[in-house]
């Protein structure tokens, strides 16, 4: 999506905030806030800055539990 026009945080909402809103699920995903469901990934560098940084995933947890590990 980058790649054709949108900025970073706007391709990064699309796929989160956007999408559970677009599920009719923005009271249980979307954002990291207590009492959601949440997967979290950490990257290398700010994808605001490098949206490539997302390719490089060096932590995964989903459910609370930590997949991966770098």
């Amino acid at each position: 999506m980058v790649e054709y026009g949108m900025t970073a945080l706007t391709a990064l909402q699309a796929g989160t905030l956007n999408g559970a809103k677009l599920l009719g699920w923005q009271d249980q995903i979307g954002t990291l806030k207590a009492g959601y469901f949440a997967d979290i990934v950490a990257v290398p560098g700010d994808p605001l800055q490098d949206i490539a940084v997302l390719q490089k995933v060096s932590f995964v947890m989903k459910g609370g539990v930590v997949y991966r590990r770098d």
